[in-house]
């Protein structure tokens, strides 16, 4: 602009150039209205929007202030409270179902010493009765062969009194 000023200063088309320069402003140039406009929008946002967004942090620190000061320490008073009793608690149903197995043990040890000794008296009992039965198979065997022996004496005893009857 400051050109063609320079150069239309000294000239008859100054006032022409001039009136066409206000014409482009006023009909063509609106950044004038624009610029006026952005600043009103801006003003406006950052009034309404930034009290909204002050209030909203506002409330959120003194939640967050609250709950700092308020409700943590008694969450963790109340956590180590209920931690330490169910702690104890643990233990204890540690130690009774360890004496449990303590007991389940041993009844499971004399269970097995009672299934020893019963076996260890069954095979006993098992060797005495074979010994009895080799026994008694023994006396069966004798007198079986004394029974054979005393009916051979008495086939041959028969056989003789028949051979005399059979030469008569």
């Amino acid at each position: 602009d400051r050109k063609r000023e320079a150069l239309a200063a000294g000239s008859p088309i100054q006032p022409i150039i001039k009136d066409v320069g206000e014409i482009y402003s006023r009909l063509l140039d609106h950044r004038p209205a624009i610029q006026g406009e952005i600043r009103y929008f801006v003003k406006e946002f950052e009034e309404k929007r930034g009290l909204r967004e002050l209030r909203v942090l506002e409330n959120l620190k003194n939640t967050i202030f609250e709950t700092n000061e308020h409700v943590l320490p008694n969450c963790e008073q109340a956590m180590h409270e209920n931690l330490n009793e169910t702690f104890k608690r643990l233990q204890a149903a540690n130690g009774v179902i360890h004496r449990l197995q303590e007991r389940e043990h041993e009844v499971r040890k004399l269970q097995a010493d009672k299934l020893m000794a019963r076996e260890e008296m069954r095979v006993a009992h098992c060797e005495e009765f074979m010994k009895e039965q080799q026994k008694k198979q023994a006396e069966v065997d004798e007198e079986h062969r004394k029974a054979m022996e005393r009916l051979k004496e008495q086939y041959s005893e028969m056989e003789k009194e028949l051979a005399k009857y059979a030469f008569l």
